[in-house]
């Protein structure tokens, strides 16, 4: 009877070593530099990250990789060999990236199957972030207390300098050097939104590229091209609408057909998006105030004529 006790508890020993063994998981910490993912073909391999991600995968490779996302882990499935080649894993919430780097070569006799993959977030790239809320110094932990709404709201850098800064860098920088910053999303853009009245004084065509959000601030990214052969100065006091804060990627135009004919006004509003900043939304339109100096004048002169 000894005997058979022993034997069954050797076999428990066993088995929870092989699924100890079946069950490991390969750790790999994110220190913005590209981890490395092996896959091999056929066989599906799991990437642990614990956050909501969206998924980038090259066009070239997107007929013989399957990935599917669900629950803070990753499936990826080659069909084919792949060649080295870069993933992006985004961060819905934040905008954050990760980058892994995968290879897809054909299965080896006795090979086993590889073990999952957890993407841990090493302590230094956990550190305080740009645009991120400030914490309350040590001395002050009594003021905290009596007013923990306003240290919940206090940020660092103000709102409208973060949502600006973020979308130049969605527009201008590389991704993988964006700064991530917790609470900015995507936000919608009105279909068909007519910008004549943003800068009527200014020969420019406007376009609306993107807008994000953060909070009750809202950041729309506008394109305006030149249309003359001459350059144009920039000026913000030309422009017609209620705005927090108005930044030029540039400070003038160059020449239409040039390549500085080109650049991108960021406009910061509050509680609304751009649709609601512009007029005739935020007052009716007068022609003498908003048309320029020398066609305004005109109308006046005819309006005296006239009587």
């Amino acid at each position: 009877m000894k005997r058979l006790v022993l034997s069954a508890l050797a076999a428990f020993t066993l088995s929870l070593g092989l699924a100890s063994t079946g069950h490991a998981v390969d750790i790999l910490h994110w220190v913005r530099m590209p981890l490395a993912v092996p896959l091999v073909v056929g066989q599906e391999r799991v990437v642990f990250i614990d956050r909501n991600v969206r998924v980038g995968v090259p066009p070239d490779i997107a007929n013989r990789l399957r990935v599917q996302s669900a629950g803070g882990a990753i499936y990826l499935r080659a069909s084919d060999a792949i060649a080295p080649a870069r993933l992006q894993l985004q961060d819905v919430e934040s905008g954050a990236l990760i980058l892994i780097d995968i290879a897809a070569t054909p299965p080896k006799d006795g090979q086993a199957p590889l073990e999952p993959v957890r993407i841990v977030e090493d302590e230094a790239a956990t550190a305080t972030r740009y645009g991120s809320k400030a914490t309350a110094p040590a001395g002050d932990a009594d003021d905290a207390t009596t007013a923990p709404d306003k240290t919940a709201a206090a940020r660092e850098t103000p709102i409208p300098v973060v949502l600006t800064r973020y979308a130049s860098q969605n527009l201008y920088a590389p991704l993988r050097t964006v700064e991530p910053v917790a609470g900015i999303g995507r936000a919608n853009l009105r279909r068909g939104l007519t910008l004549a009245t943003l800068l009527p004084t200014l020969p420019v065509r406007a376009r609306a590229l993107a807008a994000w959000r953060l909070e009750d601030h809202w950041v729309t990214a506008v394109q305006l091209t030149n249309t003359t052969d001459h350059w144009v100065d920039l000026d913000p006091r030309a422009l017609q609408g209620d705005f927090v804060a108005a930044t030029f990627q540039h400070p003038n135009l160059g020449p239409a057909g040039q390549s500085t004919d080109t650049t991108v006004l960021y406009l910061v509003t509050r509680s609304h998006g751009l649709a609601e900043s512009l007029l005739p939304a935020v007052a009716p339109i007068n022609s003498v105030v908003n048309l320029p100096p020398a066609a305004a004048a005109g109308q006046v002169e005819g309006g005296r004529d006239e009587k």
